[in-house]
């Protein structure tokens, strides 16, 4: 088939050309960048916080009258937590990973260090820590029982021994392990007795998310206390709902605030990330629906006008495949320049992202991949008029020349 014919064809209806290729470089430019930023909020959805998030749940004491004991609360509630059915493990804690609220602090690896060398979260924590968080013990040990201090709020704490996860030992002694060795906070040393796999921070946006470290310590926040609870696989649910009617038995002079499993926490957590995800898939099908329909708009348009032009062609012999083949390679055509435009302004967009929202670069392969679909979808888009042109009878297509 002859290019030029086309290109002339083309050239006839530069206004019809110039805006369906616009539009073709548009849909590709925003849809790579809003499939790279799905991308990466379904990533972030998906990290791995180091608990066994489907069995565990939370949940806040908090306590009144002047003679509210807050530390021999916290004491009976474990044992009594602890002594209920379908329950593991449960220990006392200041905040749990993606809660959004915790303690942030700097270690160091020498006393007056002025820049510390790396920032983590400090999860104040009970006994069997360990077993109702769900974290993996990689190196080290677990915490023993004569290492656990009780310190009131306010007070900064300096615990003998600390665990860290693994990414903060990488990053403190990246050369050798971390056990046994000493960190400083607030130039008071600490010595590290054991790793965990990963522990994630609570804060989704922090740079340094799985940095965090464990402290044996019984710390209430004045007359109020969280606790984290690990139920038997399946009792969960079960578990979560005996256990506001327990504490209240066990001394009701004292509030239960709402119980929330880690599922929950998660699900909060990346609330906006799940929005911001849908919102952008939606807008990707309304650019690939309205590109789809502009391309289809714009075919029938020149099919109607050039019913002459069909008609001639077919009664000098052109098949119907010719009259097909015509009107898809006129589209492949306005398609690729208005592709090649628009791969263009993708990595425009995407540097702009860089620049304003420091924003990851767009992978390559992203313009590439958004190139063939947009391309099949062109295709696509112009087989319903252009199989309506190649059926034109040549008898009535003449019978207006």
């Amino acid at each position: 088939m002859e290019i030029r014919p086309i290109l002339s064809a083309l050239m006839r209806s530069k206004v019809s050309m110039i805006l369906i290729g616009l539009q073709v470089a548009l849909t590709l430019a925003i849809v790579c960048n809003a499939l790279f930023i799905i991308g990466e909020r379904l990533d972030r959805m998906h990290r791995p916080s180091g608990m066994n998030e489907a069995d565990t749940f939370w949940f806040g004491s908090n306590g009144f009258g002047a003679n509210f004991d807050a530390i021999a609360t916290q004491q009976a509630d474990l044992a009594v937590l602890r002594s209920m059915p379908g329950v593991t493990a449960a220990t006392s804690t200041n905040s749990v990973p993606m809660s959004g609220g915790g303690w942030g602090e700097g270690l160091s690896l020498q006393p007056g260090q002025k820049t510390s060398t790396a920032q983590t979260t400090f999860y104040i924590v009970g006994p069997q820590a360990l077993e109702a968080y769900g974290f993996k013990l990689i190196a080290g040990r677990d915490f023993r029982p004569e290492e656990f201090t009780a310190i009131k709020f306010g007070d900064q704490p300096h615990p003998q021994s600390v665990i860290v996860s693994k990414a903060l030992a990488d990053k403190l002694f990246p050369d050798s392990s971390a056990i046994g060795k000493q960190v400083y906070s607030e130039d008071k040393p600490t010595t590290i007795v054991g790793v965990i796999e990963r522990a994630q921070q609570p804060w989704m946006d922090s740079d340094s998310i799985e940095y965090s470290t464990l402290l044996p310590m019984y710390m209430p926040y004045g007359n109020s206390t969280r606790y984290l609870v690990h139920a038997e696989p399946g009792r969960r649910d079960e578990v979560m709902k005996a256990v506001e009617q327990k504490m209240i038995e066990a001394n009701p002079s004292r509030i239960i605030g709402k119980v929330k499993s880690i599922a929950d926490v998660r699900r909060d957590a990346y609330a906006e990330d799940r929005a911001m995800a849908i919102i952008l898939g939606v807008v990707i099908i309304a650019l690939l629906a309205i590109t789809a329909l502009g391309i289809v708009g714009m075919a029938s348009f020149w099919v109607a006008q050039r019913t002459k032009q069909i008609g001639t062609r077919r009664a000098l012999g052109a098949t119907k495949f010719d009259i097909l083949r015509y009107f898809q390679t006129e589209n492949f055509i306005i398609t690729t320049l208005g592709l090649i435009a628009g791969g263009v302004l993708a990595y425009g967009l995407s540097l702009w992202l860089m620049r304003q929202y420091q924003s990851p670069r767009l992978p390559w392969y992203y313009v590439p991949v958004g190139f063939i679909a947009l391309w099949i979808l062109g295709q696509l888009a112009v087989l319903g008029p252009a199989l309506r042109a190649s059926r034109v009878p040549p008898a009535v297509a003449t019978r207006n020349v």
